[in-house]
């Protein structure tokens, strides 16, 4: 059985990747362009684009550069970001020219909006002039907008065409995209009045109109509008595909399921990473890279640090007097800092997915502040009899029982206020959200601990 075989049957894995990658870098040294090119063509793009992406930096360099290889644009588009803007280094302008004109308009936006400037007009301009028109002005319109994710192929018929037109204009027209599962209905004007299952066409009889069995279009999305309200949108709706219409309403292009699908993972990526203040780092960057994106964060976590480390030094004599204090202060702030961090992530959640209103806030801080106070009474229970049946002191009990309270309240109150104000002075709440909870957390944390103390004392 032959390797291009193997593959075929077995499901690829990162564990045959290994033993495939083996031989494929031995191919690339040995020219053997036929057999790599062959052996991607028995995978899944996906697949392929897999292995491209575990191959050494010089090992793709050499695959991309081998004579009579041309990397498919199936495989290209599912590349990495970061790996397809490495391999567009390597590609000629003739190669890039090739791979747009075989992907739909929104992929074709999405490598071109990659390729350095002084390449970008030249690969334009040996564009067919209809193809390089809808790319130039997918390139006008806010990278975030729902422009550069739509695609321009789509197809429209006139509201008074008959199934039967409508069914020979389908067969014979090879502009169409190959594949859709919605049909819109145009007027005179060319603005969308609705739409039609591709299904739907195939059982209605030929002379009934296309206007008589069309849902109406409740959903228009404008060419500027963000995607990621795009994105609400289909989850909201539950829908497969959306017009998108220009500002005199009409109709430039279509957004599908697959493409949100798309938005919504990057979203969710990319708050996650600013979450943990290392921004859009992916897992090809280098060294010094990834250094220079996460050095901002740590330093202002430093500084953070020693804002807390400052007030625990104010109470420098309260714990000079009762030295156990220092060991049981990290219980407290932890605990606040972890509660806070919960809150912090539901919020963020629920702004990014728009369900925190100006309806619900309010009864959100109070459901914050009560999830607080139960926490904090529960923990406070825990934790006073765990130090009572270690230091056997009263006293050391119910301070660490007050403070607990108070920083698990403050931690929840924060963990929803510290966002929604970064929201509203248009500040990203993903990126810098969690080094002002922890360091409220913290702080509260240690001052309500020791100014407890100090006042038992």
């Amino acid at each position: 059985m032959t390797l291009i075989k193997k593959i075929k049957d077995k499901k690829v894995n990162f564990e045959f990747n290994k033993e495939y990658i083996k031989v494929l870098t031995d191919k690339i040294a040995s020219n053997d362009a036929l057999f790599i090119t062959n052996s991607f063509k028995e995978m899944h793009p996906a697949d392929a684009a897999d292995i491209i992406e575990h191959l050494s930096q010089n090992d793709r360099e050499n695959l991309i550069k081998l004579n009579n290889f041309k990397i498919d644009p199936e495989v290209f588009i599912e590349l990495n970001e970061s790996v397809q803007i490495e391999i567009i280094k390597y590609l000629s302008s003739e190669a890039i020219v090739r791979i747009l004109k075989n992907l739909e308009s929104d992929d074709a936006i999405a490598i071109l909006e990659n390729v350095e400037e002084k390449d970008k007009n030249l690969i334009l301009s040996a564009l067919p002039p209809k193809d390089r028109f809808a790319l130039l002005e997918g390139l006008s319109y806010p990278e975030d907008s729902a422009a550069r994710i739509m695609q321009r192929e789509f197809t429209a018929i006139p509201s008074n065409w008959s199934v039967g037109q409508t069914i020979d204009y389908l067969r014979e027209n090879k502009d169409l995209p190959d594949q859709f599962l919605e049909i819109y209905i145009v007027d005179e004007n060319f603005k969308p009045i609705g739409t039609v299952p591709s299904s739907k066409v195939l059982r209605t009889p030929r002379e009934s109109k296309m206007s008589s069995i069309m849902e109406d279009s409740s959903f228009l999305v404008p060419v500027d509008m963000d995607r990621e309200e795009v994105g609400h949108l289909f989850e909201n709706y539950n829908l497969n595909s959306a017009c998108v219409v220009d500002k005199n309403n009409k109709l430039v292009g279509m957004i599908t399921s697959d493409d949100v699908l798309t938005v919504l993972k990057e979203e969710a990526e990319e708050d996650a990473l600013r979450l943990a203040g290392v921004g859009d780092e992916e897992i090809t960057d280098g060294v010094l890279t990834k250094t220079k994106r996460r050095f901002n964060w740590l330093l202002l976590n430093l500084f953070t640090a020693f804002l807390a480390t400052y007030c625990i030094s104010l109470f420098g004599a309260t714990i000079e007097q009762m030295v156990v204090l220092a060991f049981l202060m990290p219980i407290v702030a932890s605990m606040g800092g972890n509660a806070g961090m919960q809150t912090l992530a539901v919020t963020i959640r629920t702004l990014a997915t728009n369900d925190l209103t100006k309806n619900n806030f309010n009864q959100n801080i109070l459901k914050e502040f009560n999830i607080g106070i139960l926490n904090g009474i529960i923990f406070a229970i825990i934790s006073s009899l765990i130090v009572q049946l270690w230091f056997q002191d009263i006293q050391l009990s119910i301070i660490i029982s007050i403070s607990m309270i108070l920083t698990m309240v403050v931690a929840g109150l924060f963990g929803i206020l510290v966002p929604v104000s970064l929201k509203k002075m248009n500040i990203d709440p993903a990126i810098a959200s969690s080094v002002f909870v922890t360091t409220i957390t913290d702080v509260i944390g240690f001052v309500s601990f020791l100014g407890v103390g100090a006042y038992f004392l």
